[in-house]
């Protein structure tokens, strides 16, 4: 393949681009995108049959060699710019006359409207000059040459913030044309917010190119890109982190129904029956040539969620209670309850077959009883599912339990939980906190995993593994 000079990297001699697409499928890995040995031949192939002149084309085209799961397609396009894009140098991004914010706003709005993609990148190159630049760079910092300070760097989030484009919409639409109804009003505020999140993406790609510049490829790739949906920890995803993942919800859920049906099919026969083997074996001479096997009940197991509703798990908590509701056909019954310091049946706040509602947490914390002072008590909340629902659990139950276990030390009513794990066939405990905290402030975590099986789940990924290993077939 033909050498080609890594931009932001003066300190490395040229590089053959079969060393960069090593290098970048290396990272890839570092990111949860497993590419082989194979997919990294045939995007090598698809190099040479496409050509390095279009970019866009090589991306597709390296996207369709490299990708085998959908969620992975933005870390890799987060990627592929810094591997295979060649940003302006850094002294010629500083534009000669910088316009006013106001201006800058303006001509953001009409070529938006126009839907003028040139005119859009164009405008997310010189918003970041003027609006991003921090630590010494850009024009509103610096009026000298550009410097690559340890400090320095441009930041999307500034340039953004200073050009509030939500703030925008209406104007955007406005331009589009005249609107002919409420439903065409609608429909051009949807294509609005998405040609302003293209902006916004335009806007980011170019800071990571221009960051790279400033601290190499190598660092910026590791630490300035955005992890994929599926690896977003619950405890910090936003709130479009937070709707990506309820996108995700019937997928995931298809592919562990599936993983479950094949394992039920699997275990439709049991153990040996000796005494049945044995008298077929008298027509072999007494060698048991072809065993019997018992044949099992095929039934399904009921299922019992118990989930932490309070502020700091929400978002877990509710991505997890969709998840069961999609794979509600695979058990006999599911009941989910909810608590926060004391604990109510929110079963009939899912319904089965319905596409999973932003708010849905909020709405059963305004509609039901699981809390009266409004924080975490896990003894209490134990406390009264033993009181009021212990007879939902029997020997063909499993316990589910979703919490991070921080009791705001409180007493943790360890007889209640066993009183839980006693009646149920299983019981596991789901928690979305990395397993190095669980020992540190108020939480019990470490206390409770003595008397129930307790799983790190911090993100979408960790919880389809656990899930799909653990209910029962």
């Amino acid at each position: 393949m033909t050498a080609l000079a890594r931009p932001g990297r003066p300190d490395r001699p040229a590089e053959s681009m079969t060393d960069r697409l090593v290098e970048f499928v290396g990272l890839l890995r570092d990111h949860g995108i497993h590419a082989g040995p194979s997919e990294t031949i045939d995007a090598a192939e698809a190099i040479l049959v496409l050509g390095l002149s279009d970019r866009n084309r090589l991306r597709s085209g390296l996207a369709a060699t490299l990708l085998r799961r959908n969620g992975q397609r933005a870390v890799f396009d987060q990627l592929f710019d810094l591997y295979f894009l060649t940003p302006d140098p850094l002294d010629s991004v500083r534009p000669a006359d910088p316009e006013s914010t106001d201006a800058l706003r303006d001509r953001l709005v009409s070529a938006l409207a126009q839907d003028d993609r040139a005119a859009a990148t164009e405008l997310a190159q010189q918003a970041l000059t003027e609006l991003g630049g921090y630590g010494g760079v850009g024009t509103g910092q610096s009026s000298g040459p550009v410097t690559t300070a340890s400090g320095a760097g441009w930041s999307s989030y500034l340039t953004m913030k200073a050009l509030r484009p939500e703030d925008l919409i209406d104007r955007i639409v406005a331009g589009m044309g005249e609107s002919t109804g409420e439903f065409d009003t609608t429909v051009r505020t949807i294509e609005a917010n998405r040609r302003l999140t293209q902006f916004r993406t335009a806007v980011q790609s170019e800071a990571r190119l221009r960051s790279a510049q400033l601290r190499g490829t190598e660092y910026i790739a590791r630490r300035g890109v955005e992890s994929s949906t599926d690896q977003v920890d619950f405890l910090g995803a936003r709130e479009q982190d937070l709707a990506e993942m309820r996108r995700l919800v019937t997928p995931l859920a298809r592919k562990l129904a599936t993983r479950l049906s094949a394992r039920r099919r699997k275990s439709v026969r049991g153990h040996i029956d000796m005494r049945r083997t044995l008298r077929r074996s008298m027509a072999t001479g007494g060698v048991p040539i072809d065993p019997v096997l018992r044949a099992r009940k095929h039934g399904r197991p009921d299922l019992v969620v118990l989930a932490d509703l309070s502020g700091s798990v929400t978002g877990f908590a509710e991505f997890t209670l969709q998840l069961v509701q999609a794979l509600q056909d695979q058990f006999s019954k599911v009941r989910s309850f909810g608590f926060i310091d004391t604990c109510d049946e929110i079963t009939p706040f899912f319904t089965p077959g319905e596409p999973p509602t932003p708010g849905t947490a909020a709405r059963i914390v305004r509609s039901s009883n699981v809390t009266r002072f409004g924080s975490s008590n896990y003894g209490e909340s134990l406390q009264g599912f033993v009181d009021h629902y212990l007879e939902a659990l029997g020997p063909r139950t499993s316990l589910l339990i979703l919490g991070d276990a921080r009791t705001n030390r409180t007493d943790p009513n360890l007889a209640a939980l066993q009183a839980m794990t006693t009646r149920a066939k299983h019981a596991y405990w789901l928690n979305p906190e990395p397993a190095r905290s669980w020992s540190t402030g108020d939480s019990a975590a470490q206390v409770y995993a003595e008397h129930v099986t307790m799983h790190e789940c911090r993100n979408v990924k960790q919880l389809a593994e656990v899930v799909g290993r653990l209910l029962p077939a």
